[in-house]
């Protein structure tokens, strides 16, 4: 988060200092001028005229472009601008001339991009922010694309005021987009391998407010949720006499409240009946859903994703093998980014291969005594005869199915 009267360094084009920036709109391209910025007007973008000229006479050799690296840093020391010398750059360029027109337009956004202190800032939403990981550092993420990450969040029904277990180890990408969704209202519990709170570095990138995060999430590690584990806490509670400053009372306080804070939250977690159950971990999936199921509802989300498909494909016949699921599916998301330019709209030449798969499932209660399904199974119970009314009835007996293996009692609505 930009502080007021701080500095802001972005790698090579420098720094500057923050209040220039702050109470700025989003969108806007500032151009970086003696640490000063300067807004630069949008461009709007433009017909390209198509000629004959085609890049087939083209030779790129080390001839073609005279303006040394040498030359080019003098320029820059001198305080030419960048338009300046991209203008020299195409003048001395030898086959500048043979290029067609969509060749010269890549060549001068080339230069721009390499030459140019400038910058356009962006929201940090969820979208633009998996999106840079994405193409940052994507394993860092494990691969997660932001339509497969779209797909996670809708198969695990998250939404304001719901409840849900998450395991992340994409950095936190995750929990940055359950987050978002719920709005502070609600409650995330996650688990981790540290005994101190995860860091995750993308819900950093999202700007949120404090009460977001604070509000809503919690975490335990995996020693602590096993209900048989008994949490070796240092004592928090000492006589008065015994405490001897403000400091250690502050100290005891802190350590209270930790103590606190980790005996309800176990106390939450045991007490089960969240809404959805998601795991992007790098860990066993299998071994993760035995030990957290327990704890979704009935009709609860189970939502996995793996960047490999054979991860997600022994987990789905681990879970078909048993009652516990209903209806697990593996899908894979697909994605094709398109250039949108005046004359020349087509599909990205290069694109990800994939964005990982996930894995969607129900959980159910395996009690046939809870299912209604077993009523129509039973033969049908003869319709008894009631004066005055040919409809509904109400009979307050026992209606029992011929073969004795489930009753109901108390009045039953009968429609005829």
């Amino acid at each position: 988060m930009t502080k007021k009267n701080s500095t802001i360094t972005i790698g090579r084009l420098g720094s500057f200092y923050a209040n220039e920036l702050i109470g700025q709109p989003y969108g806007l391209t500032f151009e970086l001028v003696d640490k000063k910025l300067k807004a630069v007007p949008p461009r709007t973008l433009q017909e390209v005229e198509d000629t004959d000229a085609t890049n087939e006479l083209i030779n790129d050799g080390k001839c073609v472009q005279p303006l040394t690296i040498d030359e080019i840093q003098k320029f820059k020391a001198s305080g030419l601008h960048v338009s300046e010398i991209i203008k020299r750059q195409i003048e001395q360029h030898a086959n500048y001339s043979l290029k067609t027109e969509y060749s010269k337009e890549k060549y001068k956004k080339r230069k721009e991009e390499k030459y140019s202190k400038s910058f356009t800032t962006i929201e940090p939403n969820l979208y633009n922010v998996c999106d840079y990981w994405f193409n940052k550092d994507r394993t860092r993420i494990r691969d997660l694309r932001v339509d497969s990450l779209s797909q996670l969040l809708n198969l695990a029904n998250i939404r304001p005021g719901g409840r849900y277990i998450a395991v992340d180890d994409a950095s936190g990408l995750v929990v940055a987009g359950i987050l978002e969704r719920m709005g502070g209202k609600g409650r995330l519990l996650t688990i981790c391998d540290t005994d101190s709170p995860p860091a995750y570095p993308v819900v950093a990138n999202m700007n949120f407010n404090a009460h977001v995060v604070s509000d809503v999430h919690v975490s335990l590690n995996w020693a602590t949720s096993e209900e048989d584990y008994a949490p070796i806490m240092p004592p928090s509670d000492l006589p008065q006499e015994q405490i001897r400053s403000e400091r250690q009372k502050s100290r005891l306080n802190k350590r209270k409240a930790v103590t606190n804070l980790l005996t309800d939250t176990r106390e939450e977690l045991f007490n089960g009946e969240f809404d959805s159950l998601i795991v992007a971990s790098q860990y066993d999936p299998w071994s993760i859903l035995q030990r957290l199921v327990p704890y979704v509802g009935g009709s609860g989300s189970v939502v996995v994703y793996s960047p490999q498909i054979q991860t997600l494909t022994d987990l789905h016949s681990q879970m078909r093998a048993t009652t516990q699921y209903l209806c697990p599916s593996i899908t894979e998301a697909w994605l094709r980014r398109y250039q949108v330019l005046p004359g020349r709209t087509h599909p990205t030449m290069n694109t990800s291969g994939s964005g990982g798969y996930l894995l969607h499932a129900f959980k159910i209660y395996d009690d046939p005594n809870a299912s209604s399904v077993l009523m129509h199974r039973h033969h049908k119970a003869k319709k008894p005869k009631v004066e005055g009314d040919s409809g509904a009835a109400i009979v307050p007996d026992t209606i029992s199915s011929t073969d004795d293996r489930s009753t109901s009692e108390g009045p039953v609505i009968i429609e005829g």
